[in-house]
């Protein structure tokens, strides 16, 4: 299979090309040729304005509930949804059931995933089927293929255990990852504390819940001198933390949702479950300051936490409504819709690709001759969410019909070139 791109501008700092705009033509996947005027008798043309070609997107955070809640998504609908939203790589929650919480677990995501075109890594829970009281045999998954660690929607909360998680990844440079969420500090909480909680008769989840168990893991962090990555940060002063943490010297690195970068508590005055997502969502100051963060490198990644639902769980009483939103196929149409003009390209590309690529050892492959592995995506042109063309089996988000700027053209991975086109 041919297909010759016109006129794309290459973002891709490690690539020789980076922010040139070329034809690049590519046989079986696999890039063949870069340059100008490219020609190539019976190749699917792709063409348009504001095309750019990167590196493969990653998502650091995602659900896709299998085994055990193959009714709200599988492996497979997941995966495609996000060849979908652009997506090379996916690191997947333990948080089915039974969990991922040993090697054999970790085996059959594999294989479940074999021959897909988007590369699916497992992230092994922390502790025993995360039930937080005893660790799991982490080195075990990691030499059978897990990428890093998490207890994933249930954050460790006991301080000793979590200390000995970091010492014990020491071991063989392994990485925790951590939702900041005290839940001792959240228990019965349904949105953010404040002025709205309080108008709209409903109980609030304090920052503290965010920052207290923040500060606990960064003190923890600076104790044992291992690596942890937070994820799921929502508040002004829970980025400040970690932009201290990281001016001392400690590994740290973090994330943000697309919803936390583009939505408040604002959204719940309707008392829609759809914006029901854990971290809630926070205030407009806290939104800039996310922005912010993400603009100055403080925040490294943006995570989709792909969280999907069933619909009798999201049409019920906002009280008794799960958690979560399913965005991993319009994320960076949701971003780019928001930042666009706030966020250069370039450092979105960071924030989808590179980064996590550097801090969870992925394989990097610049944009030149013989890459078999990117994202093409348009800043001109618009993603039309329509249901009927969804890709996951669950669809609790709040964006179905509407028009969002950014839209992803195409992807390549594992040998197999994929389009939306």
């Amino acid at each position: 299979m041919s297909v010759l791109i016109r006129q794309a501008k290459i973002v891709d700092p490690q690539s020789d090309f980076h922010n040139k705009v070329v034809d690049i033509l590519i046989q079986d996947g696999v890039i063949e040729a870069i340059g100008d005027g490219i020609e190539q008798e019976g190749a699917s043309v792709i063409s348009g304005d504001g095309l750019c070609i990167s590196q493969g997107f990653v998502d650091v955070f995602a659900d896709y509930c299998e085994p055990g809640f193959e009714h709200k998504e599988t492996i497979a609908s997941g995966l495609n949804a996000a060849a979908a939203g652009g997506y090379t790589d996916v690191m997947l929650a333990p948080n089915t059931h039974p969990p991922v919480s040993g090697k054999s677990a970790v085996q059959f995501v594999l294989q479940k995933a074999r021959g897909n075109a988007v590369r699916l890594h497992p992230l092994g829970s922390i502790t025993q089927s995360l039930e937080g009281k005893a660790l799991a045999e982490m080195l075990d998954m990691h030499h059978h293929g897990a990428l890093a660690f998490t207890d994933g929607w249930k954050p460790v909360q006991h301080a000793g255990l979590f200390l000995k998680a970091l010492e014990y990844v020491k071991s063989f440079e392994g990485i925790l990852l951590q939702i900041p969420l005290d839940l001792s500090l959240s228990a019965g909480g349904l949105m953010h504390e404040g002025s709205i909680s309080t108008r709209l008769g409903m109980a609030g989840i304090p920052e503290l819940a965010e920052t207290t168990l923040l500060h606990r893991d960064i003190e923890l962090l600076r104790y044992t001198d291992s690596r942890l990555h937070i994820t799921g940060l929502s508040t002004a002063a829970g980025v400040g933390l970690v932009r201290d943490a990281k001016k001392s010297g400690l590994d740290i690195s973090c994330s943000v949702t697309p919803y936390h970068l583009v939505l408040t508590d604002e959204a719940l005055t309707g008392y829609d479950s759809a914006y029901k997502v854990m971290p809630v969502l926070r205030t407009e100051t806290d939104r800039r300051a996310l922005i912010e963060g993400l603009q100055d490198g403080t925040i490294d990644c943006i995570a989709t936490h792909h969280r999907p639902q069933d619909w009798d769980a999201k049409t019920k009483e906002f009280e008794y409504a799960a958690d979560g939103m399913n965005l991993q196929e319009i994320a960076f149409s949701v971003v780019y819709d928001a930042l666009a003009g706030k966020v250069s390209t370039e450092r979105l590309v960071d924030a989808f690709s590179l980064n996590a690529r550097k801090i969870f050892g992925l394989q990097t492959t610049p944009v030149a001759k013989g890459a078999g592995s990117f994202t093409i995506f348009s800043t001109a042109t618009e993603t039309e969410v329509n249901p009927k063309k969804w890709k996951s089996l669950s669809a609790n988000h709040p964006y179905n019909g509407k028009k969002l700027k950014g839209s992803i053209v195409a992807i390549a991975s594992n040998g197999q070139f994929i389009t939306n086109q």
